[in-house]
C-alpha cells in the first residue's frame, strides 16, 4: 500500500521531486514482501537496468549524466501519448554538462512535432544526419517532397503516402496540393459590374448576359429556318434553300446581273452556307471560273470567304452560283444605317440618327484590313459598295462578293494596279454615303457632301474621305500601307476594342466551360435513376449504390421548406454537383422521402457510385461506350 500511495502522489507532482525534504528519490529505499520482513536495498546497478521499466509503479528518472542516450519526458507526460524518436539511437552521446545534473522542466519546450526523423532521413536526406540539426519547420526540406506532376481534382484516386513520398500522404503524382482546393470553380474574373459585395453572386452570373444569349438563339432559329413544301430546285450538292432576300426586286446595278441570295445546306460537309446566284449568265470562258481559285487563298477576318463556284440550270435559265460563308441574321451597312425604319402606326418612316465619327473609323480600319490581305495577292475587291458589306456581329463588317466581278468581267481585263486604284475610290464613296447618310444612287456630286462631312466630323476624318477620293497623277499609285501609316492611332483604338471583346468572351466561356461539366453530371444521373430492367433487374436503380443515388437526386433537386414549398436555390444546385464531380470528403446526410432510411456518405464515395453505375451501363450497352 505504501507503494502504491507513493506511485499516485507521483503522478500529482512534476517528475524530478523528492518526496522527502532532502531532494533524494525513492530508488534505494528499502521495502517489505508480504511475510513482513525487510529485504536488503538493491544495487544501483540492478536499478540502472530498471530505470526505463514503465510498468513500475513509481518511476523518476535519475541523474542524466550516464543516460544520454536515452528518452525524456516532458511535463505533459500523463496526459499526451508516448513518443520516443527512433533517430536519437543513431546520434553520438555526448557528455552532459555539469548544469544538466538536475533535471530543469522549465528548459523542456511544451511543444514536440510528431515526426519521424528516420522516415525524413531515408526519403531527403543521408541516414547520419542527426536529430539535433533537423528543423521541422524549414521549408526546403519538405520542396523536395512536393509533387512535380500537375494536380488533377477529377482523379477517382490519389498517390498514398510512401517512404519516398516524404511527410505528407498523396505527395506522388496527381497529389492534393498543400493548400486547400476551391471545389466552386465558377471564378469570377474578368469584366466586372460596380457596386456589388464580393458575395453577391445572382443566377444570371453563372450564366450568358441575357442579351448575348438573345441574340445567338435567334441566329440559331435562323440558320435552322426551312420553308415548307417549297418550290425552289435542289441542286447537286445543296438542299433546303431558302431565299435571304426580303426585298424580291431584281437589281442589276453592281454585277450586271440580277442577283438572288440563299441560305443551303451542303450534302458534302453538312454545313450552312450562302448561294449568290446571277440569273441569266452564260459562261463563255472557262479560264473565267478558275480564276475563283486565287480567292481561296484570301484568309482575313473582315472578307467573306469564297467557296466555290458553278454554272446550274436548276432554275429554268443558265445561272452562275458562287459559294460563300454564311452568317445569320447579318445585315448590310445601307439596311443597318441608311434605310429609314418603319414606325407603327400609319407606315411611317423614322429616318436613321448620323454615323458616330468613333464607329465610321473603327469601319475605315476593317476596310483597309480587308483590302491589305487583297492587295498583298495581288488581286482587287472590285466590289465596295454599302449594300455589299455585311454586319455580321457588333460593330464587325465584312467585305461580301468580292470574286464576282473576276468571273463577270473576265474578258474585259484590266490592269490589276487600276483595279487597286479604283478600290480606294469605292472606300472613299462607302464612308461618304454613312456620313451623309446619301444612298450610293444618289450620290452624284462629291463637293456638296464633302463640305456637308466636314461640318460634323473632324478635319481628319474629313482629309482621310478625301485622300480616298483623289486620284493619284499618273505614274505614282496610292497604297493601303500609305493609309494604314496614316491612321495608326485609330488602329490601335479598334485593336484595344477589339481585345476589350475577348475578354468580355473569354469570360463567358470559362462559365459555359463549368455549366458543361455541370451537364454532363446531370446527365449520367439522369439515366442511373429511376430506370428499370437493366441486366434483368427490374429494380435495377432502387438498389444498392443506385438507390443512394436516387436520395442524392432528391438531395439536390427536391427540397422543401417547412411549410413544403420547393426550394428553388440554383447556389444550392450548383455547389452540390460540384462538390460531386470534384469528390470531396465532405459528408451529406441522404434521407429517403419516408423518413425511415438515412445515409452518412461523402462526395467522394457519391462520385465513386456515379462512375460504378454508369460503368455498368457502358457494359450493357452493345457498342461499350456512350455516344
Amino acid at each position: 500500500m505504501a507503494a502504491s500511495r507513493f506511485a499516485s502522489s507521483d503522478l500529482r507532482r512534476p517528475l524530478g521531486s523528492s518526496p522527502n525534504p532532502k531532494g533524494r528519490g525513492m530508488t534505494t529505499a528499502t521495502a517489505q514482501d508480504k511475510s513482513g520482513q525487510l529485504r536488503a536495498p538493491e544495487s544501483l546497478v540492478d536499478m540502472s537496468r530498471r530505470i526505463l521499466n514503465v510498468e513500475s509503479p513509481s518511476f523518476t528518472p535519475a541523474n542524466l549524466q550516464n543516460t544520454a542516450k536515452k528518452a525524456t519526458f516532458s511535463t505533459q507526460a500523463a496526459n499526451a501519448p508516448s513518443f520516443t524518436p527512433r533517430g536519437l539511437a543513431a546520434s553520438p552521446a555526448t557528455p552532459a554538462e555539469p548544469e544538466a545534473a538536475v533535471f530543469n522542466p522549465a528548459a523542456i519546450r511544451e511543444f514536440t512535432p510528431a515526426f519521424d526523423v528516420n522516415a525524413q532521413a531515408v526519403s531527403n536526406g543521408p541516414a547520419q544526419d542527426s536529430a539535433a540539426n533537423y528543423d521541422p519547420f524549414q521549408m526546403a526540406s519538405i520542396s523536395q517532397s512536393l509533387p512535380g506532376s500537375q494536380y488533377n481534382p477529377y482523379a477517382d484516386e490519389h498517390a498514398t503516402a510512401s517512404a519516398s513520398t516524404g511527410f505528407y500522404p498523396g505527395s506522388g503524382p496527381f497529389a492534393a496540393p498543400l493548400q486547400p482546393l476551391q471545389h466552386h470553380l465558377y471564378v469570377s474574373y474578368g469584366p466586372r459590374r460596380e457596386g456589388m459585395m464580393p458575395y453577391h453572386r445572382l443566377t444570371r452570373d453563372f450564366f450568358l448576359p441575357e442579351d448575348v444569349r438573345q441574340e445567338s438563339q435567334r441566329k440559331m432559329e435562323a440558320a435552322l429556318q426551312v420553308l415548307p413544301n417549297s418550290q425552289l430546285p435542289q441542286l447537286e450538292n445543296y438542299h433546303s434553300l431558302v431565299p435571304l432576300d426580303t426585298t424580291y426586286r431584281k437589281n442589276a446595278n453592281i454585277f450586271g446581273f440580277p442577283s438572288w441570295v440563299y441560305k443551303a445546306m451542303s450534302s458534302k460537309t453538312g454545313h450552312l452556307c450562302c448561294l449568290r446566284r446571277l440569273e441569266g449568265y452564260r459562261l463563255t470562258n472557262e479560264q473565267a471560273i478558275r480564276s475563283v481559285k486565287e480567292w481561296k487563298k484570301v484568309d482575313c477576318a473582315n472578307v467573306v470567304a469564297i467557296q466555290d463556284a458553278f454554272t446550274v440550270r436548276a432554275f429554268g435559265d443558265s445561272s452562275l452560283v458562287f459559294v460563300q460563308d454564311y452568317f445569320p441574321l447579318s445585315k448590310t451597312l445601307a439596311e443597318h444605317h441608311l434605310t429609314p425604319s418603319p414606325v407603327a402606326p400609319g407606315n411611317r418612316f423614322q429616318p436613321k440618327p448620323a454615323v458616330p465619327e468613333a464607329l465610321l473609323w473603327s469601319y475605315i480600319t476593317q476596310i483597309a484590313n480587308a483590302l491589305k490581305a487583297i492587295h498583298a495577292l495581288n488581286l482587287a475587291a472590285r466590289c465596295i459598295d454599302v449594300t455589299k458589306i455585311l454586319i455580321t456581329d457588333h460593330q464587325r463588317i465584312r467585305l461580301n462578293a468580292c470574286s464576282i466581278l473576276d468571273v463577270v468581267h473576265y474578258e474585259l481585263r484590266r490592269p490589276v494596279l487600276e483595279l487597286q486604284q479604283d478600290d480606294f475610290i469605292q472606300f472613299g464613296r462607302v464612308i461618304l454615303c454613312l456620313a451623309t447618310g446619301t444612298l450610293p444612287g444618289q450620290l452624284t456630286n462629291l463637293k456638296a457632301p464633302v463640305e456637308q462631312m466636314s461640318r460634323s466630323y473632324s478635319v481628319e476624318l474629313r482629309d482621310t474621305v478625301i485622300w480616298l477620293l483623289t486620284p493619284a497623277q499618273p505614274p505614282a499609285h496610292k497604297g493601303i500601307e500609305e493609309l494604314i501609316n496614316g491612321i495608326a492611332g485609330h488602329v490601335m483604338t479598334t485593336l484595344d476594342q477589339t481585345l476589350h471583346g475577348f475578354d468580355s468572351q473569354n469570360a463567358h466561356l470559362t462559365r459555359e466551360l463549368e455549366n458543361g461539366r455541370i451537364a454532363r453530371l446531370c446527365f449520367k444521373l439522369a439515366v442511373i435513376n429511376e430506370r428499370h430492367d437493366v441486366e434483368g433487374d427490374r429494380a435495377w436503380a432502387e438498389n444498392g449504390e443506385r438507390y443512394m443515388l436516387k436520395l442524392f437526386r432528391d438531395y439536390v433537386f427536391h427540397q422543401v421548406d417547412g411549410n413544403g414549398t420547393p426550394v428553388l436555390d440554383m447556389g444550392h444546385m450548383l455547389r452540390c454537383l460540384n462538390k460531386l464531380d470534384a469528390g470531396t470528403e465532405e459528408r451529406i446526410c441522404l434521407t429517403s422521402r419516408d423518413e425511415q432510411t438515412s445515409f452518412i456518405v461523402s462526395y467522394k464515395e457519391m462520385k465513386k457510385q456515379l462512375g460504378n453505375a454508369f460503368g455498368e451501363l457502358l457494359k450493357s450497352n452493345k457498342s461499350g461506350r456512350a455516344t
